[in-house]
């Protein structure tokens, strides 16, 4: 885990499909459409401005680790997040293809 990781432990409504997120310190997306919030510089900061939904744009397998890769539809930046085991494992398929 990156040495700059601070856990917020944080439910939140989905800003892409409504649904209520539990969070675990850990969560950063929506289990159900895997779309995300650009609110941090480093993880769990909550430090940046550019608040913009964040969209599911791909899937990347690395070191047997699966992550959602989110590019940010107000700015364009992209960030890597780890799937979760509550993740929807159907949507995870239909970015991969």
């Amino acid at each position: 885990m990156a040495e700059n990781f601070i856990k917020n432990k944080e439910d939140f409504s989905c800003g892409q499909c409504g649904s209520l997120v539990l969070g675990n310190g850990y969560t950063n997306h929506c289990p159900d459409c895997l779309w995300s919030k650009h609110v941090d510089i480093n993880p769990g900061d909550r430090l940046e401005f550019c608040r913009g939904m964040m969209e599911p744009a791909g899937i990347e397998i690395k070191n047997r680790d699966t992550s959602v890769v989110h590019k940010c539809v107000k700015c364009g930046s992209l960030k890597r997040n780890k799937v979760a085991k509550n993740d929807n494992h159907e949507r995870i398929i239909l970015i991969s293809v």
